[in-house]
């Protein structure tokens, strides 16, 4: 096991950093930050991007450990052997449909694990409650957590720092439940921590579950493309860039003990969304639509069953991160979506044999 800088004052342990955003922060955090030592604690699974290992190669201050957050002589080793002074945490079974499916796994993923790591960063940054070790005073645990903690909005209104918590997967009451722990942890022990609650994201790898990967490659593969009920139900789609730079500045920045809503102000419907995928990939790809006798892949939508306990709408305010941080997202959602669609057709298209 590699102990490239064990004493490095800037060690950081990124948990679940193979996933879709943690590997967007960790390439973000390596570039622009060279002097960190990033320890990147993931046990890989199915969610995992399958060409972050690669793009992370030529830095040679980020350190890979497979394993999982629950382990705690494992998070414990980790902390003592590089000395960790911050904690960005990621790591989390995240998929709605395989909460209602398997709902033990995200509870012990996203409770009992979060439980392990602050457990772990007590004890090897604070001597008590209260009482933090001389020199680890600006040490930091930043959990990431997600809007759907707040259960579900109607047509109008947004989710701010003060909404009360309501809910309603077992996905999101997991993640509620960490939430709470990470407060916890800050109230009764003065652990040093803070909560980002985000929207939707979007952008270059994220797993072929989720809604715009599964709209692209159902559409590039000419196949019905699924959407639940009747394809009103709302969400706040944050680029995933503008995300980890909020991350970023949060956790140095941010006060200790604050919660930060993280959206973008681009709120669509899921139709009209995959709508707009049709319409770009009718662009872009115009000649596999035309080979298939289509006029335009928005032809192959299909409405499926809905979805046990649907929230209808999530909508994000983030003008506290703007009015204390300064802080707001920066890449327009039709610029940010072409992009994230280009990206996926090159995986996705269907490549062409060459005769011998």
């Amino acid at each position: 096991m590699k102990l490239s800088y064990p004493m490095n004052p800037n060690a950081i342990l990124v948990t679940g950093g193979s996933g879709f955003i943690g590997s967007n922060f960790i390439l973000h955090m390596l570039s622009k930050y060279p002097d960190y030592e990033i320890v990147n604690l993931d046990k890989l699974t199915y969610a995992a991007s399958e060409d972050f290992n690669e793009q992370v190669e030529k830095f040679p201050h980020y350190t890979f450990l497979h394993g999982s957050i629950e382990n705690q002589e494992l998070v414990d080793f980790i902390f003592t052997a590089y000395n960790i002074r911050g904690v960005v945490h990621f790591a989390a079974e995240s998929h709605v449909d395989n909460s209602i499916s398997n709902p033990g796994v995200f509870v012990q993923t996203n409770i009992v694990g979060t439980f392990t790591l602050l457990n772990a960063a007590m004890r090897h940054w604070m001597e008590g409650p209260g009482a933090v070790k001389p020199g680890y005073e600006d040490c930091r645990f930043h959990h990431i957590s997600t809007d759907e903690v707040y259960g579900a909005l109607g047509e109008t209104g947004k989710f701010s720092e003060e909404s009360k918590y309501a809910p309603n997967s077992p996905y999101s009451a997991s993640k509620a439940s960490s939430d709470l722990l990470v407060r916890s942890f800050n109230r009764t022990y003065g652990l040093n921590a803070v909560i980002t609650n985000c929207s939707n994201n979007y952008g270059p790898r994220q797993h072929d579950e989720k809604l715009i990967p599964t709209v692209i490659r159902s559409a590039l593969q000419l196949r019905p493309i699924p959407i639940y009920g009747n394809g009103r139900n709302v969400r706040d789609w944050l680029h995933v860039q503008d995300h980890v730079e909020a991350i970023d500045l949060v956790y140095h920045n941010g006060i200790n003990g604050e919660t930060y809503n993280v959206g973008s102000d681009n709120e669509r419907n899921n139709l009209s969304l995959a709508l707009e995928i049709c319409a770009i990939l009718d662009e872009l790809a115009s000649e596999r639509l035309r080979e298939a006798g289509l006029s335009s892949y928005s032809e192959l939508i299909q409405f499926v069953h809905d979805r046990p306990g649907h929230d209808w709408r999530y909508a994000i305010d983030c003008s506290k991160m703007y009015q204390e941080l300064g802080w707001k997202a920066s890449i327009p959602f039709g610029s940010g979506l072409r992009q994230t669609i280009e990206w996926y057709r090159e995986l996705y298209q269907p490549k062409q044999t060459v005769g011998v």
